[in-house]
């Protein structure tokens, strides 16, 4: 992490400086980008937009050591976005302020079922470890592989990253993600884990599709972060709590939260009504083919109102078109388990029909027979039949 400002970031200040009317606000918001898989890999070259309310906005471009310098003349505040982009690598949004932090960046993943969670935090405390418990594994520092997983990058000194990586999640193992402040192990009255500003970053696909931010004003060393069911459905923990640092973590710690029930997540009125004329624009430029701007508009009615089953089901469709197949799949599984009412089976049975055509298009054809059979077993249709016939003459079992 820098704190020392180039001769390229002085020149800026001096030029901002020299604007009128801007200079009794302009300000300098320094971050560094790391690989997040690569420990102390220096990003150059990446995009960064500093952007607030939609508007106003700072640009500039990483150097050798991954490091930019924005001169705004707006403030660095819950108001303002992060963007950082490069090819190769997933978009990352976050939300500021971000003045001297370091974020990491996702290589983009073409595993159907694969998973990356990507951990940044401040300078204090300096030792937070990211930790996935499922069936038979536990990978974290002490364990840094498990069944298709592995701990990609460990930090103990700051800012992060810590990097797990699934290269494929298992159907039927529900997973367990969470963040265990190492520094503080013995001390039970510790809240620097709240107050660490700590953000983890999922990924699926070449999309950041979750996003957590480290509840506030807790006292705890263990913040449960999210679960990932039998079924490939996300569901939110979010707590935080205090463990000893002798369980390892295995008893009083996180086992006990893989079989936890996560609590339903309710939204306002206000929310729910303000997400439908979200989905309804996404629904036009998604017949407009705008599938980028569709995309955006029915993750902004999700945001708003999480248990949207249909904006769930249309950003599965407006993914799969655009050729985001895993992106497609992990939102289909939700549509699935939002489902209800008079057409709630018949929303199941497509949501599973078409990640079985994502299976089938990828080879993977008894990946693909599982999902034609719970589509038919769902609501029976002549085409799941052919589909689930194919795939056995392929093999599939």
């Amino acid at each position: 992490m820098f704190h020392r400002l180039s001769a390229v970031s002085t020149a800026l200040i001096a030029a901002t400086l020299a604007m009128p009317c801007a200079s009794a606000l302009a300000t300098n918001v320094d971050v560094q980008i790391l690989s997040a898989t690569v420990r102390d890999q220096h990003i150059e070259g990446a995009s960064v937009t500093l952007q607030k309310n939609g508007e106003q906005s700072a640009s500039g471009s990483t150097n050798a050591q991954g490091q930019v310098s924005l001169p705004t003349a707006f403030a660095d505040d819950t108001n303002a976005l992060l963007i950082v982009k490069k090819p190769g690598y997933s978009n990352l949004v976050v939300k500021c302020p971000c003045a001297g932090t370091t974020y990491a960046i996702s290589p983009v993943m073409n595993n159907l079922d694969g998973m990356r969670i990507v951990l940044n935090w401040g300078a204090e405390p300096r030792d937070l470890d990211s930790h996935v418990v499922y069936p038979g594994n536990h990978v974290y520092f002490s364990h840094m592989r498990g069944t298709d997983a592995m701990l990609d990058v460990d930090n103990t000194q700051g800012f992060g990253p810590e990097t797990i990586t699934l290269s494929r999640k298992h159907v039927g193992e529900r997973y367990v993600y969470a963040v265990h402040n190492f520094s503080d192990r013995t001390d039970p009255q510790s809240a620097r884990l709240s107050m660490s500003g700590a953000k983890v970053f999922v990924y699926v696909g070449q999309t950041l599709v979750k996003t957590y931010y480290v509840p506030p004003q807790r006292v705890g060393n263990l913040w449960s972060v999210f679960a990932v069911t039998e079924a490939g459905e996300f569901q939110d923990l979010n707590t935080i709590k205090y463990v000893q640092s002798q369980d390892r973590l295995e008893l009083a710690g996180l086992q006990e939260t893989v079989s936890q029930t996560a609590a339903a997540v309710s939204y306002s009125a206000a929310s729910q009504a303000d997400a439908r004329p979200l989905n309804a624009q996404g629904e036009a430029a998604y017949h407009a083919g705008n599938l980028d701007e569709a995309i955006r508009l029915y993750q902004a009615a999700i945001e708003l109102d999480g248990n949207f089953g249909q904006a769930w089901s249309n950003l599965g469709l407006a993914f799969q078109k655009a050729g985001r197949v895993a992106e497609a799949m992990w939102a289909n599984r939700k549509a699935i388990a939002l489902a209800n009412g008079p057409t709630a089976a018949k929303v199941r049975a497509s949501s599973h029909y078409n990640n079985g055509k994502i299976y089938e298009d990828a080879g993977q054809w008894s990946d693909a027979l599982r999902e034609y059979r719970e589509a038919k077993a769902e609501s029976p249709n002549a085409s799941y039949d052919k589909a689930m016939l194919r795939m056995q003459q392929k093999g599939a079992q």
